[in-house]
């Protein structure tokens, strides 16, 4: 099937699955569909299984979205209380259409629980709440994490939901990422299940490449592979380092949990000219989970000036990792720079990206699919150095391969089914029943942007709206896709525009108050106040590391100078 055919299918209402090989332009699709939902005032949830995932579609994680979380089942008690949380129950209410990214990585049940908090805030028995559900993703990539000795039907194609949503298979054959060369032939290979020995012979001819002409990102598929190279490099570079201890509280085991999750060092190490990667969503920033770029400078509060592949420099400040439990209390955070060393990334946090050169090594590929993944990152063969691989590098999954075939037979019924001027006729039925607008001056300003750019409230604004209505600022960060970093210095910004707003929901205890304004007093002193500006650093060094950063933001909204 080609593009313009799954696009047509897409706007027609039928709940899809967009798959084909990597490179084939299953995002281009989706973006091109979000876009059009837009232009007609479609209510679209754009997510994805992971977080690195949902940046390359400018969305969320599903479990983000849909509030299941980290959760392993959904009891009635949960989903009423996902439904006292304002911001959650009116997204999920108005919700018409559903896209969720990467469905690979999403296990089986985690699908099943988004169907489960669908159909109870729908109040609807049909699948997903009986809203449009697209699926996009290729079952060749990586596979969900599942439990020791869980079985391996896990992935998303076994559950019912998927069964449920009858699903039209639009299977893209069409390749954007390599041309007919050489790589497609050997990924088309080791889709089929069959690796030629033609194949394996160019792949070993790949560890003779010299990648001069650009510094190759070096994928790994153990992280002890990644510390050691970004370690070494690291160290190469003669500037002097920055150190950036993470500021750690609560529950002692939780905060064991928050360290192996999150992404970066507790006590992380930068100089300029260091190749990083930010590890968390801040669209107000620029950046999110998965941009690259390099320390160029450190700002008048010692944190790094980073300078993105599209030039942009961006302040790289604290942010805040919080696990918190059913009514908003936080149980334990974790706080730091929210960058880690790039010159080397695992495979798995390379999935969706496309990387101009690249050395691999799949010498110690311990998962099928693994190869797959890190050799569909390049355009062609002679962008790889391919610096070993063993047995299972590209071997495939037995269960997606079967799958795969089935899809591929669907697609080809599908579009032998369905003409493109069929499908047409029901584009506009589709958007009246979704709420939308078919007026065609409407859409062309929705289009232009005119209308959104004139209705649109200022950032500050539309936090204050939250303000407002008493959400509290994790729930604000949450719905407003921000981090709590960036919503605690809205604050600051909002005390100045509505010096009237009641601000009381947010003030921290007298006690932590009286430390900041004591600091401040004494750096005032010293003569550390410079320009007139409260600087972080200081203050934060000052307190001996024993009060965060948001927590010093946050007191000095309350605090007169």
């Amino acid at each position: 099937m080609d593009q313009a055919k799954a696009l047509a299918i897409l706007k027609s209402g039928k709940n899809v699955f967009l798959t084909g090989s990597a490179g084939a332009g299953k995002t281009y699709v989706l973006n091109q569909y979000i876009q059009y939902l837009k232009e007609r005032k479609v209510p679209v949830a754009v997510t994805a299984s992971t977080g690195i995932a949902a940046t390359h579609m400018n969305g969320m994680t599903v479990h983000s979205w849909s509030g299941i979380g980290v959760r392993d089942s959904l009891a009635h008690k949960d989903l009423l209380n996902l439904k006292t949380k304002k911001y959650i129950l009116d997204k999920l209410k108005q919700v018409q259409v559903l896209i969720i990214d990467e469905i690979s990585m999403l296990h089986k049940n985690q699908l099943e629980m988004v169907n489960q908090v669908l159909q109870f805030f729908k109040e609807n028995t049909l699948a997903f709440g009986g809203i449009q559900i697209v699926f996009s993703g290729d079952f060749f990539q990586l596979p969900p994490v599942g439990g020791n000795g869980e079985p391996k039907e896990k992935f998303a194609f076994m559950s019912k939901a998927w069964l449920d949503s009858a699903l039209t298979i639009c299977y893209i054959t069409e390749q954007h990422r390599q041309a007919d060369n050489s790589l497609n032939i050997i990924l088309n290979h080791v889709r089929s299940g069959r690796i030629s020995n033609d194949s394996i012979a160019k792949l070993q001819g790949a560890s003779k490449h010299s990648l001069t002409a650009i510094q190759p990102t070096k994928l790994y598929t153990h992280n002890i592979d990644v510390d050691r190279v970004n370690t070494e490099f690291l160290k190469q570079l003669s500037a002097k380092s920055k150190v950036y201890t993470a500021v750690t509280k609560g529950n002692d085991k939780l905060q064991e949990v928050l360290r192996k999750s999150v992404l970066t060092d507790s006590v992380l190490e930068l100089k300029l000219g260091t190749r990083v990667m930010f590890i968390k969503n801040n669209y107000e920033k620029g950046y999110m989970n998965g941009t690259l770029g390099e320390v160029v400078d450190f700002n008048s509060d010692g944190f790094p000036k980073v300078k993105i592949r599209s030039g942009k420099v961006i302040d790289a400040e604290p942010e805040d990792w919080m696990i918190q439990d059913d009514k908003g209390k936080t149980l334990a955070s974790f706080q730091q720079v929210p960058l880690r060393l790039a010159w080397a990334i695992t495979i798995h946090k390379s999935q969706g990206m496309t990387l101009d050169a690249a050395e691999v090594d799949l010498s110690k590929t311990f998962e099928k699919g693994q190869g797959y993944v890190a050799l569909s990152r390049l355009k062609d063969l002679e962008s790889l150095y391919l610096s070993g691989f063993n047995a299972m590098a590209l071997q495939v999954d037995g269960l997606a391969l079967k799958a795969d075939k089935r899809f591929m037979e669907l697609s080809e019924q599908a579009d032998k089914q369905w003409s493109i001027e069929e499908l047409e006729k029901r584009h506009e039925l589709f958007i009246v029943c979704c709420g939308g607008t078919t007026d065609v001056r409407e859409i062309e300003k929705n289009r232009k942007g005119k209308k959104a750019k004139l209705e649109k409230k200022s950032t500050y604004e539309q936090t204050a709206d939250l303000i407002r209505e008493g959400m509290s600022l994790n729930d604000m960060a949450e719905e407003r896709g921000m981090s709590r970093e960036t919503i605690l210095s809205h604050l600051g910004k909002i005390k100045e525009l509505y010096p009237d707003m009641n601000l009381d929901l947010y003030k921290p205890e007298n006690k932590l108050l009286k430390k900041v304004k004591s600091a401040i007093d004494e750096l005032n002193k010293e003569g550390h106040k410079g320009s007139g500006r409260v600087q972080l650093s200081p203050i934060y060094a000052k307190l001996k590391g024993k009060v965060s950063y948001s927590e010093i933001k946050l007191a000095l909204v309350y605090i007169e100078e």
